[in-house]
């Protein structure tokens, strides 16, 4: 029997030792973890709960061994923070579920992605990176413009502060995002058409999609903007939708292609926002997404389109299985 270890940051240790809730908005709930070793036990694998970064190391060193680990931790601190788990386990030899540290450091860096993805000719929306208050003065972008810190997910630091109007309130949301997050800020021209996330597993030629969901904001909402607000709260703010297979079908050509590119690994998200035209634009991948069974977006959008989670997690494991030949 496979022995599969567990690494993963939950939302409640880190409440316990007093971080916020926005500083941990990126972590898993209790719940997320047991669904996936329930998952994985019933799909016939061991188990072995391992826990954040710190746990594996000391683990590792104690000279504790798994066929392979099924890693969703997140990390605490770096641009290299989701990269230090596979990192580590590279270093022992240890083969892990989801991409390796290249990856996951690149897509951390939101800017460096949208660098990547741009010279491959995939569309994407303009960009700046802002480091302080003073490079907002005569900003070569136009007008409506979108800010976000440059290294978060969960949509920490978006609110509907983030579409922006006028250079006055451009100043005013960089000062305030750097402050919060002690790190630059993306700011790029503000796509204005529809929004969607593309789940996608495998890896390689061997990657494709486990469906398309449109996020579609409801009057109750922050407008225009898929926020931390709204993501946290989605049952109130947020219907998921199956959009028309036209725009399917061109948003999961645009995922797959940065997917690929970016050579991510058995499975994750894309998420993709269209302009004023109508033209699927990349905006993030997730190559750790979200896998709480029920309000997470890749098991939802997955269940959508007629993959159950139980076959969700299993189309992962067979591409991370392909590390292990």
């Amino acid at each position: 029997m496979i022995k599969v270890g567990l690494t993963y940051d939950l939302r409640s240790e880190y409440l316990r030792m007093g971080y916020s809730e926005e500083e941990v908005a990126e972590f898993d709930f209790d719940e997320t973890v047991d669904a996936i070793e329930e998952t994985l036990r019933n799909l016939g694998y061991q188990t072995s709960r391992i826990g954040t970064v710190k746990q594996l190391a000391a683990a590792l060193v104690e000279g504790e061994r798994w066929d392979i680990v099924f890693n969703i931790c997140e990390g605490m601190y770096g641009i290299g923070r989701e990269a230090q788990v596979p990192a580590l386990l590279d270093a022992w030899k240890i083969p892990y579920v989801f991409s390796d540290p290249l990856v996951l450091s690149l897509t951390l860096h939101k800017a460096m992605t949208k660098r990547v993805v741009r010279d491959a000719g995939i569309p994407t929306a303009d960009f700046r990176v802002v480091n302080s208050p003073a490079e907002t003065e005569d900003f070569d972008l136009q007008f409506p413009l979108f800010a976000k810190p440059l290294a978060e997910g969960t949509g920490k630091g978006i609110d509907g502060n983030s579409v922006i109007s006028t250079p006055e309130e451009l100043r005013d949301v960089v000062t305030d995002l750097l402050k919060r997050f002690n790190q630059p800020v993306l700011v790029e021209k503000f796509l204005s058409g529809r929004e969607f996330t593309v789940g996608i597993t495998g890896t390689g030629s061997n990657a494709s999609p486990t469906g398309i969901m449109e996020i579609i904001l409801n009057d109750k909402a922050e407008k225009e903007v898929y926020s931390y607000l709204n993501k946290e709260e989605c049952d109130l703010y947020v219907n998921y939708a199956a959009p028309e297979r036209e725009i399917a079908e061109r948003c999961e050509k645009v995922a797959l292609d940065a997917w690929r590119l970016l050579e991510c690994q058995d499975g994750g998200r894309v998420d993709i926002r269209c302009d004023e035209r109508g033209n699927p634009n990349f905006i993030e991948v997730n190559p750790l997404a979200g896998l709480h069974p029920v309000h997470s977006d890749l098991p939802i959008l997955s269940r959508l389109n007629g993959i159950p989670y139980t076959e969700l997690i299993g189309r992962i494991m067979t591409s991370a299985l392909e590390k292990l030949k």
